[in-house]
């Protein structure tokens, strides 16, 4: 929650997931939409670090409808938010293992429209007491861009990229499990894809390709089989190089229409138009109120006094290497390319390398 706290108060794009929701499961047969699963991040980032409070929750319809002319799609996903249950293991009152079954939302209030227009409506809610101390007492976290987030086309890559987000900076940067536990993780109901082909295909493939594109990772997954059959699946998480980052920030940046044809670099004719988000274009997360983003520029010398935005992205990635080690690392990496980065961009991009530095030379 202090993490959550602190990356609302930069009022940046990043905004922190507790682990403890992340690898929370679906209960057998249920899962989220895609819109849903969109709402309950934008209400975990508007909650920020009160969202273990018992108290309501606020946040405009306009930044959840995204450019759609009503609102009818926000009851829909509200109530689904309401209906969908959760489990977790648990102990029951005898001290003997149980599951816990729950939901996130405990009420919500949605403004009925009136003269003033579907944009100044607001929505209410208040989490669950299972879902706050589940929040509370949470002892890791996932950083999720809200742009990335809001990108996905697919509910199945959504999931697998908070999962990844969770798991990228651990030593042991995967997840492994089980046919069950995969689906229970990604929220495949068990009467679609029985075929593990069909998964890979209709699932696995579609969310690898929409991760590689919009996310600071790349993954990977190793199939586990017991002779011909699919036993078990490990995916594996690691952090992009600086150039890589920087084409990650251009498409994010990008409208999402079109996208596709991008991701398979082929020419789309699109009927598919995707609305440009009302709640983009907040500065970049990680910069100080003193540092702007259209000011930052990579210093020719140290790093531990010219600019303290680079510093303690060092600090916080690096793995404890020396962070004039790990920027003289980057000079060279970029060469002439560095000159023209600035801003976003480079803070992007350099966060990415300090976490690909540590992925290939470990903690030392």
């Amino acid at each position: 929650m202090r993490v959550a706290a602190a990356l609302q108060a930069k009022g940046g794009e990043e905004f922190a997931k507790p682990g403890s929701i992340v690898e929370i499961k679906f209960v057998k047969g249920q899962s989220l939409s895609l819109t849903a699963s969109r709402l309950l991040a934008l209400m975990i980032l508007t909650a920020g670090g009160d969202a273990w409070q018992d108290r309501p929750h606020r946040m405009r319809k306009a930044d959840i409808r995204r450019g759609h002319k009503g609102n009818e799609r926000i009851s829909e996903m509200l109530e689904e938010l309401h209906r969908t249950l959760f489990a977790i293991d648990d102990r029951s009152w005898r001290g003997k293992k149980a599951t816990l079954r729950f939901s996130l939302i405990s009420s919500s209030r949605e403004e009925a429209e009136d003269i003033d227009g579907a944009d100044a409506g607001w929505i209410e809610w208040e989490f669950t007491p299972d879902a706050r101390k589940l929040i509370q007492e949470s002892e890791s976290y996932a950083v999720l861009n809200r742009q990335a987030v809001l990108g996905f086309r697919s509910s199945y890559a959504l999931k697998l990229y908070e999962i990844g987000s969770l798991r990228l900076h651990r030593r042991q940067s995967t997840w492994k499990g089980d046919m069950a536990a995969l689906r229970a993780a990604l929220g495949i109901s068990p009467d679609v894809y029985k075929d593990f082909a069909q998964l890979r295909r209709k699932v696995l493939e579609k969310a690898k390709a929409e991760i590689d594109q919009l996310a600071h990772f790349r993954v990977e997954w190793k199939e586990i089989r017991q002779g011909r059959t699919v036993t078990e699946i490990e995916f594996r998480f690691e952090p992009k190089d600086a150039p890589a980052q920087i084409a990650t920030v251009d498409e994010i940046e990008r409208h999402a229409t079109g996208r596709k044809a991008r991701r398979e670099g082929s020419v789309e004719s699109v009927a598919e138009m995707v609305d440009v988000g009302s709640v983009v274009k907040a500065a970049i997360s990680g910069l100080t109120a003193a540092e702007k983003s259209s000011e930052i520029v990579f210093p020719q010398g140290t790093i531990r006094f010219n600019t303290e935005t680079l510093a303690a992205v060092a600090r916080s990635h690096g793995g404890g290497w020396d962070i004039d080690l790990i920027a003289d690392a980057y000079r060279q990496q970029m060469g002439d390319r560095l000159a023209k980065l600035k801003g976003a961009k480079l803070l992007s991009s350099w966060t990415g390398f300090c976490e690909s530095f540590v992925a290939r030379r470990g903690r030392p």
